[in-house]
């Protein structure tokens, strides 16, 4: 797997660095960014004295984590950073690495060291480190051995020992704007590492290409260089539209990725499962699909959707759309497709509800309106010294101690004693819950 600007994942030999491209290299590969100045996008994180940029131009001993989506430069910045000063410069790959592999490094680290040169360990993928890989690296940070630079497409906090976490800089990438797109794509165009000016690209031709990448600058030159190789071969000057299609080997679909056509269509797809028809559901996820939507949207648009539209009519539906979300992350494109289609028509096909929604929003109106009360006395934190004294816990009945284990009781501030927020329909799942809601209310003496 590659990162920005066509580098590879895999794990480069001991000692080895992300080395000057030669002409027959991908375009990708020979646009990679040789300084600070030349890495698009990231803007937030490169103004002048900014951590990230003082460690790129050798300033700052630092180690960090970079944290964002594929193809945003990661990998591009740990490169700008190997070329300056005499570090020595190693890329692993957290895919195929192990402990020994980190120990030798790291041993060869401390040599290097010794003899006054320091060492940038690149870690791709660092989220899929274990935790004792990960320990192998906190002495080797703390002590500064090296400076660390790890990439990850998952969020650190959940996936990084806090330990290192903590002795480390997290920064977090953004995802490429179309303007941080059209900058490489004219680069590539002009610059004699790349086409040199030998062919110019139709209008409509960009438009294909920005909205064909996703968000993705390998991606988008890898299209770029094959739509040119193409269109050299049949004789033209231009890239066009038709050029574009051929190289990636799909129908440009009509769908602007910024625009009406992108909120027209997730609305449509929202919709029509919402109404409950699977097959125009389907047919607006190709649509997505085939003209390059980001499928990690996809899926979080189906997670909402399991709980705003169909919550606990079908309760399993929300289970079945966290895994296609997880599936999508794990797998990727294309065979991904097949997770978000089992959710589409799980979702479609599911007896709907918008109880929960209406519920939560009704409970958060009435905190925002100021309507909040105090605890009742018999519900208050009763263990520490001298709260029973003040009234803390007193009365409080254990739900456990009375039949059906359900303690009549004020659950509620004296505010909102009668307050109703969920109400559950007769759909689905749902049905069930308001006759044990009814019986609930009925043991709880509360009126339904």
């Amino acid at each position: 797997m590659e990162d920005l600007f066509g580098h590879d994942d895999t794990p480069a030999k001991p000692g080895g660095s992300l080395s000057t491209p030669s002409a027959d290299a991908p375009l990708a590969v020979r646009m990679r960014p040789r300084t600070v100045d030349e890495i698009v996008g990231q803007q937030h994180l490169l103004a002048a004295g900014s951590p990230l940029r003082r460690l790129a131009e050798g300033d700052a001993a630092m180690s960090v984590f970079l944290w964002g989506p594929p193809g945003v430069g990661k990998t591009t910045i740990a490169s700008v950073v190997s070329q300056s000063g005499n570090r020595r410069f190693v890329e692993l790959s957290a895919v195929t690495a192990g402990v020994k592999e980190v120990r030798a490094e790291l041993d060869a680290a401390r040599r290097e060291l010794a003899r006054g040169r320091s060492t940038v360990l690149f870690v791709d993928e660092v989220h899929r480190f274990s935790k004792a890989q990960q320990d192998v690296l906190l002495p080797a940070v703390e002590n500064r051995l090296v400076t660390l630079i790890a990439a990850t497409t998952e969020n650190p906090s959940f996936s990084v020992i806090a330990p290192l976490l903590s002795r480390s800089l997290l920064l977090t990438l953004k995802p490429l704007t179309d303007a941080d797109l059209g900058t490489l794509i004219d680069r590539a165009l002009t610059d004699e590492r790349g086409l040199g000016g030998r062919v110019t690209l139709s209008d409509e031709g960009r438009a294909d290409l920005l909205r064909l990448a996703g968000g993705d600058a390998r991606r988008v030159l890898t299209y770029l260089e094959e739509a040119a190789a193409g269109a050299t071969t049949d004789g033209a000057a231009e890239i066009t539209s038709e050029a574009i299609s051929r190289a990636v080997d799909r129908a440009a679909v009509r769908y602007d990725k910024d625009g009406d056509q992108h909120y027209d269509v997730i609305s449509a797809f929202i919709k029509s499962m919402r109404g409950s028809d699977a097959q125009a559901s389907l047919h607006w996820l190709a649509r997505m699909l085939e003209a390059g939507e980001d499928p990690r949207f996809i899926a979080r648009r189906l997670v909402i959707l399991a709980s705003e539209d169909i919550g606990l009519a079908a309760p399993s539906v929300l289970q079945t759309c966290v895994a296609a979300a997880q599936a999508v992350q794990l797998i990727g494109m294309p065979e991904a497709r097949i997770n978000l289609a089992q959710a589409v028509i799980t979702c479609a096909l599911a007896p709907k509800s918008n109880a929960v929604i209406v519920a939560v929003d009704g409970a958060l109106a009435d905190v925002r309106a100021g309507r909040v009360g105090q605890v009742p006395a018999h519900l208050r934190d009763a263990h520490y010294p001298g709260a029973k004294s003040i009234g803390h816990g007193k009365g409080y009945q254990y739900a456990h101690d009375h039949p059906h284990g359900v303690a009549a009781q004020q659950y509620l501030p004296d505010e909102l004693a009668g307050a109703q927020y969920y109400r559950p329909t007769d759909h689905g799942a749902e049905a069930g819950l308001g006759d044990r809601m009814a019986t609930l209310d009925n043991l709880l003496g509360r009126q339904s």
